[in-house]
C-alpha cells in the first residue's frame, strides 16, 4: 500500500511540475513572437533621471577592471552618473586595479567614488553603505564580474520611465560570458538562458512578477530607503527585497533588452558552493513568506509564494522519490539475475500500470528539458546548434541532477540553523579568472 501512495504522489507531482513549466514556456513564447520582430532603436529618453551605480567587490582583482571600465563605458549622460566602487574587506589588488581602471585619461572628469570598505553585512552590508550617501533618483547595481553590454542601463531607464510610480524597479538578463570554457560552464549557459529567456520572460509575460537577479537591475532609491534597505547579511538580498516590493503593491519589471555578461564559476567545487548558497537563501526566503499563502497579501505575493514553495519543496520532493523508485527496481532487477524469487518493489501487479505512467513521464521530463533549453537558445542569436541538443541531453542526467544534492543539502543546513540556533549565512567567495 505504501509503494502504491509513492509511486501515485510521485506520480501527481511530476504532471502539475510538467503542467507549470508548460504555462511558463507558454507565456515565453507569447512574448518571444510579440518582441521578436520589433526593430529596436536607442531614442533620446523624455527624461534621464540620476543614478548611483554601486558595484560591490571581495577580493575581485582578476576581474574588476573590465567591469569599472564597462560601467564607465555606458550609454548614459555622465553628468547623470555617480559610480560608487566598493573594495570590501580586500585582501588583494582590488581597489588599486578600480583606481587603475578609472583613472585612466578619458574617465579623468567622470564622478567615481572607490571606498575601501571594512565592515560586515556581505553584499547587503555594501548596498546599505551605499544607500546612505547614494545621489542617484534611482540606485544600479552590479556585481564585480557583470560586465555591462552599453546600452544595459539606458535600456533599464527606458523601462522604468514606462510607469515610475507603479515600476518601483526594472531588472535586465544576464548571459555567460565563459561559456565555451568547458563542460560545467557550457552546462550553467543553458540554465542561464533557460532561467532569463524562458522562466522570468513567462512570468513576466503571465503575470507581471519579475524578481530581482542580483545585477544588472535599478531600484528607487528613495524607496529602498523607506523600507530600511536591504537584509543585512541575507544569502539572497535580491530575492528577499523582491518579496518587499510585491508586497507593498509594486512591480519589477523587465527591461529584457538589457544585458549583462557574467562570469559563472569554472570548477564544480566552485560551483556547488555558490549554488548551495542561493539554495539555501531562496529556502530561508520561501519559509520566511510562508505566512503570505494564508494572510491577506495580494495576489503576486501568493503566486510568487505558491511557485517557489513548490519548486523548492514539493517538485524537488518529487524528483528525490523519483530517483530512489528508479534506483531501488534497478538494483531489484540486477539482483534477480541471482535470486529470482527477489520481488520488484515498486513494480507489483497492483500497480502496473502506475509504473508505465512513471515511465512515460519520465521521458516526458527529459523531452520537456531539452525542448524548453533549445526552445531559449533559439531565441538568441548563434546559439541553436545541433551541439546544444546534445549538451542539454547530457546535461539532464549529469548536471541538472547535482541540484538534487545541493537542494537535500541546503534543506538539511536550514533546519539545522533553525533547531541549533546557529549562524548560517555564511558567504563562500566564487573563485575568479582573468578572461
Amino acid at each position: 500500500m505504501l509503494n502504491d501512495f509513492l509511486v501515485f504522489s510521485t506520480l501527481v507531482s511530476i504532471w502539475f511540475s510538467l503542467l507549470a513549466s508548460l504555462i511558463t514556456i507558454y507565456g515565453a513564447i507569447r512574448f518571444w513572437i510579440r518582441y521578436s520582430k520589433k526593430i529596436v532603436s536607442i531614442t533620446p529618453l523624455k527624461r534621464y533621471p540620476t543614478i548611483t551605480i554601486v558595484v560591490p567587490a571581495h577580493n575581485e582583482e582578476l576581474v574588476i577592471a573590465k567591469t569599472t571600465k564597462g560601467i564607465l563605458d555606458l550609454n548614459y549622460p555622465v553628468s547623470k552618473i555617480e559610480i560608487l566602487l566598493y573594495a570590501d574587506n580586500c585582501q588583494d589588488k582590488t581597489a588599486s586595479e578600480m583606481r587603475k581602471a578609472a583613472g585612466r585619461p578619458e574617465y579623468k572628469y567622470r564622478n567615481v567614488q572607490i571606498i575601501e570598505r571594512q565592515g560586515s553585512g556581505g553584499k547587503a552590508g555594501v548596498l546599505n553603505d551605499a544607500l546612505e550617501i547614494a545621489q542617484g533618483e534611482y540606485i544600479c547595481v552590479y556585481d564585480a564580474d557583470a560586465l555591462p553590454e552599453q546600452n544595459a542601463l539606458y535600456f533599464l531607464v527606458k523601462k522604468v520611465l514606462e510607469k515610475p510610480s507603479r515600476y518601483m524597479a526594472t531588472f535586465g538578463r544576464n548571459k555567460t560570458r565563459n561559456a565555451k570554457q568547458n563542460f560545467l560552464t557550457r552546462c550553467i549557459n543553458q540554465e542561464v538562458i533557460v532561467s532569463q529567456r524562458i522562466q522570468h520572460v513567462g512570468v513576466w509575460n503571465l503575470f507581471k512578477i519579475g524578481r530581482i537577479p542580483g545585477t544588472n537591475f535599478i531600484i528607487n532609491t528613495e524607496y529602498v530607503r523607506s523600507i530600511g534597505g536591504w537584509q543585512q547579511g541575507a544569502l539572497t538580498e535580491d530575492t528577499e527585497i523582491s518579496f518587499r516590493i510585491m508586497e507593498d503593491g509594486y512591480l519589477i519589471a523587465l527591461a529584457y533588452n538589457s544585458e549583462a555578461f557574467e562570469q559563472e564559476p569554472e570548477h564544480l567545487h566552485d560551483y556547488y558552493y555558490q549554488r548551495l548558497r542561493w539554495a539555501k537563501g531562496n529556502y530561508q526566503v520561501v519559509i520566511n513568506n510562508f505566512k503570505h499563502l494564508f494572510d491577506r497579501s495580494n495576489w503576486r505575493v501568493k503566486l510568487e509564494t505558491f511557485y517557489l514553495t513548490c519548486i523548492f519543496f514539493w517538485f524537488n520532493l518529487a524528483v528525490v522519490l523519483s530517483d530512489i523508485i528508479f534506483f531501488v527496481d534497478l538494483g531489484c532487477v540486477v539482483a534477480r539475475f541471482f535470486n529470482p524469487k527477489i520481488p520488484i518493489i515498486f513494480a507489483m501487479d497492483s500497480n502496473l500500470l502506475l509504473m508505465q505512467l512513471l515511465l512515460i513521464n519520465w521521458l516526458l521530463m527529459i523531452l520537456l528539458y531539452v525542448a524548453q533549453i533549445n526552445l531559449a537558445l533559439a531565441t538568441q542569436y548563434g546559439q541553436a546548434t545541433s551541439d546544444q541538443i546534445w549538451l542539454a541531453l547530457g546535461s539532464y542526467f549529469t548536471y541538472s541532477q547535482l541540484f538534487i544534492a545541493i537542494s537535500i543539502q541546503a534543506v538539511c543546513s536550514v533546519i539545522g540553523d533553525k533547531i541549533f540556533k546557529r549562524d548560517g549565512n555564511k558567504w563562500v567567495k566564487t573563485k575568479r579568472f582573468a578572461d
